[in-house]
């Protein structure tokens, strides 16, 4: 079995680590890094509308909407790429969004939308948690009341992460409240300018920003209704499979640092590398992180075959943050004390990334349904055991 990639891909992925390393500043990595990968600052903007003129920020979407009509493969190469270099690689629009409008949004919706994303000139911020609900998405409560022309939308979103720096909210809210709970949602794009909407910063223990939001009688036209009305949360549940899609390259270039600062440090008169426990623990992460690649690409591979990963989502989700925190720790063990040192003190191996992102690495195992919710989808939609 050959799991290498073609010709063609190898050479794309070439031409894309070229530009990367010619475009991205460091105060373009700065910023990432403050905003949680996450892009939509000044410094991600100027590069993205560079990087995206190539048709690489959505290079599996048709032409005539702004993609290049490659595999998905290639997009899940560019992500990877982007990710191990420290660049934005999480896009609401490019890769949660934008999918499902290309599936179910109106002719109208695709023409206004798409081609903009594609272009990196429009950011969007899902909008699906809600203080009293956390991940239980059926038990949200924001309101959109039908008011003909347009909805009246009122109630309270929170851990709406890109809303301080994206143009339009993915929003879920409740258009039936009499219908069972799952049947009564729908989704609808709101401009984040809004009249009647508040957004207010929680900052999460790894220092990057996330928002709660208020909408108090907002009011978002017909048109912006994606797909038919009381389906939302089907959609939200495709674009959730999505979001769960996560390259590992981040954690993947920490790793390759660690094994560095192993190789090069002496401790005890001998390298860091001789130590069998350091060894040891080395050699686990890097069979761990070839499994979360494997796990990663296969993705890819189903979506090349015309189906959406589902439940394959969940398993590539859970693993990936699951090792983050193994990476973490163990870089952790291998700095020793110094490990717990922030980014900007003189004595701060890796520029403070161990420290960093092992308080980033709790929050991967939260965002986009818990750990909790990945094991109970696999075991459900996975293996069949019965829902509890």
């Amino acid at each position: 079995m050959d799991f290498d990639f073609t010709k063609e891909e190898k050479e794309l992925i070439a031409e894309v680590r070229a530009f990367i390393d010619k475009e991205a500043t460091p105060e373009l990595l700065a910023e990432t890094r403050q905003l949680g990968l996450i892009y939509g600052g000044p410094e991600g903007r100027k590069f993205i509308k560079k990087f995206a003129s190539h048709g690489w920020l959505t290079p599996n979407w048709p032409k005539e909407y702004g993609g290049l009509g490659t595999s998905e493969m290639v997009t899940y190469l560019i992500r990877e790429e982007m990710a191990y270099s420290g660049l934005p690689c999480i896009f609401v629009g490019a890769h949660m969004a934008g999918p499902a409008i290309l599936r179910i949004g109106s002719p109208e919706m695709k023409k206004e939308f798409l081609t903009p994303l594609a272009k990196g000139e429009i950011e969007f911020a899902l909008g699906y948690t809600e203080p009293q609900a956390g991940s239980d998405l059926v038990a949200m409560k924001v309101r959109a009341d039908d008011q003909g022309d347009h909805f009246l939308v009122n109630g309270q979103k929170t851990f709406n992460t890109h809303c301080h720096v994206a143009d339009y909210h993915w929003l879920a809210a409740r258009t039936d409240p009499e219908a069972p709970k799952h049947k009564g949602i729908s989704m609808m794009i709101v401009d984040l300018k809004s009249p009647g909407i508040t957004i207010r910063p929680l900052i999460t223990m790894a220092g990057w920003r996330t928002n709660e939001v208020y909408y108090d009688n907002v009011k978002v036209p017909k048109k912006n209704l994606v797909g038919e009305i009381n389906k939302g949360f089907y959609y939200m549940m495709s674009a959730l499979d999505f979001e769960r899609m996560a390259p590992p390259g981040v954690y993947r270039n920490l790793f390759d640092e660690i094994v560095h600062y192993a190789k090069s440090t002496q401790a005890g008169g001998k390298p860091l590398s001789q130590n069998p426990l350091i060894r040891q623990k080395l050699a686990q992460m890097a069979i761990e992180l070839d499994v979360a690649r494997l796990l990663y690409y296969q993705l890819a591979y189903i979506l090349d075959k015309g189906s959406i990963p589902n439940y394959q989502s969940s398993m590539e989700k859970l693993f990936v943050t699951e090792l983050s925190q193994h990476i973490t720790e163990t870089g952790m063990e291998v700095l020793g004390l110094y490990g717990l040192l922030k980014e900007g003190s003189e004595w701060t191996p890796l520029a403070g990334k161990v420290e960093h992102f092992h308080r980033w690495s709790v929050v991967e195992t939260i965002y986009a349904g818990t750990s909790e919710i990945q094991r109970s989808i696999i075991a459900q939609r996975g293996l069949g055991l019965p829902r509890q």
